[in-house]
């Protein structure tokens, strides 16, 4: 049996697309390694050589936080091997790296959001469509703290404007439903009622869609793009280099989201519900971004701080 890299990509389906992606490259990226290395199969790599593997990581200068990255995805691998019979042990089991950087996220202030919300570009006076769809997009990102491919994934039938909630699909395929903000439902039910259909339209019949001969649209998604297609999370970022006024996110706005729950009083289990984190210590970062906001405003305002 080879190293069955094809194989390994298929087992990582329940997982994001992005860890997909990097997981995939991080082995296809030791696989060629250890080529040069001279393997021929799983069965000649030894923790030994899994540990040489990370030195080199780091005499490439890559940073701390890729290589834990890294390490995890050989973990994944070589668990995998194991269960699928192709390896007698695993030689990854507690393979260390060194931890990433303690590097807080990027948090907007109220009044940065403020401005990305309530003040959009003078283009998007010029394309009402396009206008209603990128406020209901904003407001939800932030509102709710999705990831900017929950709200690139929602259908129609996710969208509850009563509840109000919307249901979304987060990592490893989990399911969540998450409320939604007043502005974000005044948002949503305005492109809905006088924006999405301008990008179901196709050219020439007033439409602001582009679509090819041939080429059909998606009927279920919220959120399209001038193509007539889902969004996708470049369409957001698009949206945001349009509309924000100092260069940031989508991802930006779920941290100020948490971060912004916290600084109001918020206990830390909900907004970890809320976000669909499915350990504790992941939403724990926010409580650190929340407490050196609150630090920073007191040495500003305190005379003997």
């Amino acid at each position: 049996m080879g190293f069955e890299l094809d194989g390994f990509v298929r087992s990582l389906a329940g997982q994001s697309a992005s860890t997909q992606k990097a997981y995939s490259g991080d082995v296809a990226g030791f696989l060629d390694w250890l080529e040069r290395a001279g393997a021929k199969s799983p069965a000649d790599v030894d923790r030994l050589l899994l540990r040489r593997y990370l030195a080199y990581l780091a005499t490439r200068r890559y940073a701390r936080r890729t290589i834990a990255r890294k390490a995890a995805a050989l973990r994944c691998y070589f668990a995998w091997l194991r269960r699928s019979g192709a390896i007698a042990s695993d030689p990854s089991r507690r393979l260390s790296a060194p931890g990433g950087e303690a590097r807080l996220p990027r948090v907007l202030s109220q009044a940065e959001v403020a401005e990305l919300l309530d003040a959009p570009r003078a283009s998007d006076d010029a394309d009402p469509p396009r206008r209603l769809r990128d406020d209901a997009i904003l407001e939800l990102l932030y509102g709710s703290g999705l990831r900017v491919a929950e709200v690139c994934g929602l259908d129609i039938a996710d969208i509850d404007l009563v509840t109000p909630a919307v249901t979304v699909w987060g990592k490893g395929s989990k399911q969540r439903r998450v409320p939604v903000s007043a502005p974000s439902v005044e948002a949503v039910a305005a492109y809905l009622a006088s924006g999405r259909e301008a990008f179901l339209a196709p050219v020439g019949a007033g439409g602001c869609g582009t679509v090819d001969a041939g080429e059909s649209t998606d009927k279920v998604a919220v959120f399209l793009n001038a193509r007539a297609r889902r969004m996708t999370p470049r369409d957001v970022r698009r949206v945001l280099d349009r509309r924000s006024p100092t260069p940031t996110h989508p991802h930006a706005l779920r941290h100020s989201y948490a971060t912004h729950l916290l600084d109001g009083g918020a206990d830390l289990r909900v907004v970890q519900e809320l976000l669909g984190h499915a350990s504790l210590r992941t939403t724990e970062i926010y409580t650190h971004v929340s407490t050196e906001r609150l630090v920073g405003a007191y040495r500003r305002a305190h005379p003997r701080a």
